[in-house]
């Protein structure tokens, strides 16, 4: 399909959303054509500006786009790279060896969900200039003048028809620009902000590239091996570089990509690197005595626990699988990643005893709190049979049986919880009330966080066990939603259970399963008549539409036990009348940082984090 109009009718078909994160592809489907050039080796620097007029411009220094008479289509090269699906260089396969872009949809799609477009190619010794609106040329392309340079700058301006906002988020876009840096070792890639009177600027270069990559990740924790493991190979299937970091937190951050997309699910090469991991680590401890006979093997996971890891390959032909079509699905890096790892990491291990003997410690210590734990899932199990449920006693459960259309409430506290029950429809509605805080498992192992029985009745309720039993099919429930009180104390509750999801059940998070009640903050009564605010602009707007002269009254609810079930129910409950916020994870990287940042052992990262998003606050206790 050769015309943009399907674009403009479907762009979720093409982009993935016309939210935030279709705006944002936007913008690195073209920094995606700038790092294809320097994967090529013809670009060294790429300068993306927002600009004050909402437009974004991205420039590089690679070799431009072409401009002769495509031999087909008898018309600039540029103008059919900028109005043909699939017609860039990567798809001809001549072009670029290996090229980035998850979709893979190009620079055309940009094109056809902008208002206009202004391009400007420097090579052949001169400037070469063409302007588009609504994917159409509406000028030739125009010969300009002489230059000694060559590169691409590509200016656009999104479409408010097509997406819901086309305000750019200064952070993503330096978070997504950032692990680009790092997973191309030596490329500059600078990100200014004119929207400001004062404009923002960061550059992002790295001449460690991955290893620099792993430091950042473990910038505000204690590590384990002073200095980050490193090793490269090149082949035929491709090439796989591997920087990896024990850390002394508990959780995994292993982090994978092919030709520099960032895959989530993971895939044959995720795989690969596992095996590997396992079984050279397994094996050296062995050979060292540190593992006696009688000792059973360490788990994936009890290596796993502390690494921070990122995988980078880079190959020919990617094939793309999974739900968001971020899982590598070619067999051969399997192979390829097991073999390579395996060898460098052996011989690793074998220079540097020092290192090697913590990692090992480090991971016989993760061992024994998973036998811990298991211990204390069996106890608990065994004491629930007891009371002939293996559900929690607090749990009010419903009474439909398919987890598709079953939804279960963490609430805080008995007095929302009583509130929240007889709020409920109980045919599809569960309620789950919380004691207080629950533990912060960001600083607790996994044997004390699952001998919490806080987090005991949460995994029991959901249904789909934790670590090695996990299993995302058996949910009890697809919508788990946290309902908290709107204030900073319910805030810190929501938090606490969201790092419980986002170490102990990531996989809800990515199937979509997790949810944020959105309770009123507010009351108005005006004679008769009442209606709820949900935030204090939504407040001033419906006082302004009262009558003139009129009286009202404001509530303002700091907690869920102030409203009667009742009111419980039409605002925050009923799913013709309320409204969720759904979390998902989409920048790893960002929430990785927030996580650790905000909930972990470091008091530094959390300062910085509220001295430079204090202005953002909702709600304020004094």
């Amino acid at each position: 399909m050769e015309g943009l109009e399907a674009v403009r009718k479907r762009p979720g078909m093409y982009i993935g959303s016309t939210g935030p994160r279709g705006l944002h592809h936007l913008v690195y489907e073209v920094v995606d054509n700038s790092v294809d050039e320097a994967l090529a080796g013809e670009c060294t620097g790429i300068d993306v500006t927002l600009r004050a007029d909402g437009g974004l411009t991205v420039v590089d220094n690679g070799r431009g786009i072409p401009i002769d008479k495509h031999p087909k289509l008898r018309k600039p090269t540029l103008e059919v790279v900028m109005t043909v699906l699939h017609a860039g260089g990567k798809f001809g396969g001549e072009s670029y060896k290996v090229s980035g872009g998850l979709h893979g949809v190009g620079v055309s799609v940009v094109n056809a969900l902008s208002t206009r477009v202004d391009v400007e190619v420097r090579r052949d010794g001169f400037t070469w200039s063409q302007r588009y609106e609504l994917g159409k040329p509406v000028s030739q392309l125009t010969k300009g003048k002489a230059t000694k340079t060559t590169g691409t700058t590509i200016t656009f301006w999104p479409d408010a028809d097509i997406f819901e906002t086309v305000d750019f988020d200064y952070e993503t876009l330096a978070t997504h620009l950032r692990e680009t840096a790092f997973l191309n070792r030596n490329l500059r890639i600078t990100l200014i902000d004119e929207r400001e009177l004062e404009p923002r600027r960061e550059d992002f270069k790295y001449a460690g590239g991955i290893i620099d990559f792993v430091k950042f990740l473990n910038q505000n924790r204690e590590t384990v091996n002073s200095r980050v493991i490193y090793f490269e190979q090149t082949g035929v299937e491709g090439e796989v570089e591997v920087a990896l970091q024990w850390n002394k937190s508990y959780s995994d951050n292993t982090m994978s990509f092919a030709n520099n997309i960032n895959t989530h699910e993971g895939g044959s090469h995720l795989d690969g690197f596992k095996n590997a991991l396992t079984r050279t680590i397994n094996d050296y401890a062995r050979r060292q005595n540190i593992l006696k006979e009688k000792d059973a093997n360490l788990s994936g996971d009890d290596i796993r626990e502390g690494l921070t890891a990122i995988l980078s390959v880079k190959l020919r032909d990617p094939q793309f699988e999974g739900q968001t079509k971020t899982k590598l699905g070619n067999p051969e890096m399997r192979a390829f990643v097991q073999q390579a790892v395996t060898q460098a990491l052996a011989e690793y291990l074998e220079e540097h005893p020092g290192p090697a003997k913590e990692i090992v410690k480090k991971a016989s210590a993760a061992a024994k709190a998973r036998e811990a734990a298991r211990k204390a899932r069996e106890m608990t199990r065994k004491t629930s049979l007891l009371e002939n449920s293996t559900l929690p006693g607090k749990l009010a459960d419903c009474s439909i049986k398919d987890a598709a259309l079953a939804e279960i409430f963490f609430v805080e506290g008995d007095s929302a919880g009583g509130s929240a029950k007889q709020a409920r429809d109980r045919t599809f509605q569960a309620i789950l009330p919380l004691r207080g805080k629950i533990l912060n498992v960001e600083r607790a192992g996994t044997h004390r966080a699952l001998s919490s029985l806080e987090i005991q009745a949460m995994i029991t309720a959901m249904g789909t066990g934790v670590g090695e039993e996990y299993n995302v099919d058996k949910a009890r429930y697809h919508k788990a939603i946290i309902m908290t009180d709107a204030d900073v104390d319910g805030a810190h509750i929501r938090t606490l259970i969201l790092t419980f999801f986002y170490r102990y059940m990531r996989e809800a998070l990515d199937a979509g399963y997790v949810y944020i009640a959105q309770p009123p903050l507010y009351k108005l009564t005006a004679g008769r008549k009442s209606s709820y605010a949900y935030s204090d602009n939504e407040l001033q707007e419906q006082i302004k539409l009262l009558p003139e002269g009129a009286k009202y009254n404001i509530q303002r609810y700091k907690g869920l036990g102030e409203m009667n079930p009742k009111q419980l129910w039409e605002t925050t409950m009923n799913p013709e009348t309320r409204t969720l916020l759904r979390v998902d994870v989409e920048d790893v990287l960002l929430a990785e940082q927030a996580v650790t940042d905000l909930m972990g052992d470091q008091v530094e990262p959390r300062r910085e984090f509220i001295q430079a998003h204090a202005k953002d606050v909702r709600f304020l206790d004094i």
